[in-house]
């Protein structure tokens, strides 16, 4: 069976460089008439979604809360088109590349934040070589400091895969049916629902946690043959959506009764 690793958060004590930035545009947040909730969602970004010129674009470029959820709803219907069909976009979603300040020297990766993972331009182009699918870098806005340091490249990483539901506690209410919120932390022990997984990309996000980045060991073996720094794996279990149950007993075998048997029944009786 193909396994499957957690990209964990960098560790500030060996990671080097950082950033401050944000994307150019967002979804806002929304208060739910249905459930109540007022929230804003973490860690799902299309970097490779343009809005330059669309019509939502100038709303969009300012984080705020929508206290209409049908505007909301119309804001979100938008920006739809220009994604793949069934992409994810919930409130607090991100487009367009990184806006601000950093400052290197950095890592060949560096995973500052949960859903988003930056990447040199000549490490991009090595794994890409070695065939690792699903790596798109995109260009960011970002100013970089020193002068002369190799640029980082934010990657685009598609919502593929999800938590098994063995994992997530059941006293967790299903998603709400009108804004889609399940609020739950992440387990401890992540379990990956096999049926869910792309069987074409070496790297991903979960559609039902967004911060969580996932990738094959084909993806793992790249890097670390090619000793990429700022990574650390951890290996996620993966099982069945629907787990095959315990093999079913035979029925036990009916005693055969003989016409002496039945007799002495008749007697007894």
């Amino acid at each position: 069976m193909p396994r499957f690793f957690q990209l964990l958060l960098g560790d500030y004590r060996h990671q080097k460089g950082g950033y401050s930035a944000r994307r150019k545009w967002l979804l806002p947040g929304v208060s739910c008439p249905e459930c109540k909730a007022t929230w804003g969602g973490a860690g799902l970004n299309y970097p490779a979604v343009d809005l330059s010129g669309h019509p939502v674009a100038k709303t969009l470029s300012k984080a705020h809360l929508e206290e209409d959820f049908e505007e909301f709803e119309r804001l979100r219907e938008q920006v739809r088109p220009l994604l793949p069909s069934g992409f994810p976009l919930e409130p607090g979603t991100t487009f367009g590349p990184l806006v601000g300040k950093a400052r290197g020297p950095f890592s060949v990766f560096t995973h500052q934040y949960g859903g988003t993972l930056l990447v040199r331009y000549d490490a991009l182009e090595l794994l890409q070589a070695e065939g690792i699918r699903g790596l798109r870098g995109v260009p960011t806005e970002m100013v970089f400091r020193p002068k002369g340091l190799p640029e980082l490249l934010d990657l685009h990483i598609e919502p593929r895969g999800l938590l098994h539901p063995d994992c997530i506690p059941r006293s967790i209410p299903s998603p709400c049916p009108k804004c889609g919120r399940q609020g739950f932390s992440l387990p401890k022990q992540p379990i990956l629902d096999k049926d869910s997984l792309p069987k074409n990309l070496d790297l991903f996000r979960l559609r039902n946690f967004a911060t969580v980045l996932v990738v094959t060991e084909r993806f793992k073996k790249g890097v670390e043959r090619f000793a990429l720094d700022g990574l650390t794996f951890r290996e996620l279990p993966v099982q069945p959506s629907s787990p095959a149950g315990p093999p079913t007993r035979a029925a036990p075998a009916r005693k055969r009764t003989t016409r002496r048997s039945q007799k002495k029944r008749s007697v007894l009786s």
